[in-house]
């Protein structure tokens, strides 16, 4: 039986610069649409559309198709307009390769439902990377039992502990410390920086013990830093906010 999750927005925004990049939407998609009863939104930023994913995902959600010649994806400045047209209580940035057990997103809801948390990640901060053969056999399965199984086959996504990925916020809460940071262009620390934003705004924020599961993908230019004086921006915005209301 699903779940209840008429009050949440999951947003996803996505490029497909590879099949498996396609393959891993569709596939994070139906992991939430298989236990909740939610609106998915996506959003799909390109030169110009070709109706590919439009045509696959259907009415299963909400799609909106936006026409963008900039090679560098402006993650921020799109979660941002997104968020304007969303209605519902509460909001999740959600990665298109995001892939996590759906009891931890009922804890989360849980405690943005009760007040107990204005920001809540479904997973403790380290992030798998399933690797192309686990990834694969998670398709033909569609079971995330396939990758709890085998956590001593993949490889952390990221050393550090992480705080993007898979969020699920109180939209006002986030609205009022304003919402995404858009002087971050492109991959960069927009997560750390939304998560510190609510630490200094002294909000509440729930983590879950699981980890998260990301399917393994071609790597291109938004998904790292392609020039050292991004990357320098992006360190010196991420300094600021440490540094503000202490």
């Amino acid at each position: 039986m699903k779940q209840d999750a008429t009050d949440i927005t999951f947003m996803i925004l996505i490029r497909l610069d590879s099949i498996e990049r396609l393959e891993n939407i569709i596939a994070s998609i139906s992991a939430l649409s298989q236990h909740f009863n939610t609106t998915v939104y996506v959003l799909e930023a390109d030169r110009y559309c070709n109706n590919v994913l439009r045509t696959i995902l259907g009415n299963k959600v909400r799609y909106e198709f936006v026409e963008d010649d900039d090679p560098i994806l402006h993650k921020t400045r799109y979660f941002n307009l997104m968020m304007q047209k969303v209605e519902t209580t509460f909001v999740s940035i959600w990665d298109a390769d995001t892939i996590v057990e759906d009891i931890t997103i009922i804890e989360c809801l849980d405690k943005l439902r009760r007040g107990e948390a204005d920001i809540a990640l479904p997973y403790n901060g380290v992030c798998l990377d399933t690797s192309d053969i686990l990834r694969k056999l998670y398709f033909k399965k569609q079971d995330i039992e396939v990758f709890k199984c085998n956590t001593d086959k993949m490889d952390r996504l990221y050393n550090r502990i992480l705080t993007g990925g898979a969020v699920l916020m109180n939209r006002q809460k986030f609205i009022s410390i304003g919402g995404e940071n858009e002087v971050y262009y492109g991959w960069g620390d927009d997560d750390y920086d939304r998560y510190i934003r609510f630490m200094n705004h002294g909000m509440k924020i729930y983590r879950s013990k699981s980890v998260l599961f990301h399917l393994s993908h071609p790597r291109g230019e938004n998904s790292g830093f392609n020039t050292e004086l991004r990357q320098r921006i992006s360190k010196g915005e991420l300094y600021k906010t440490q540094n503000r209301m202490k």
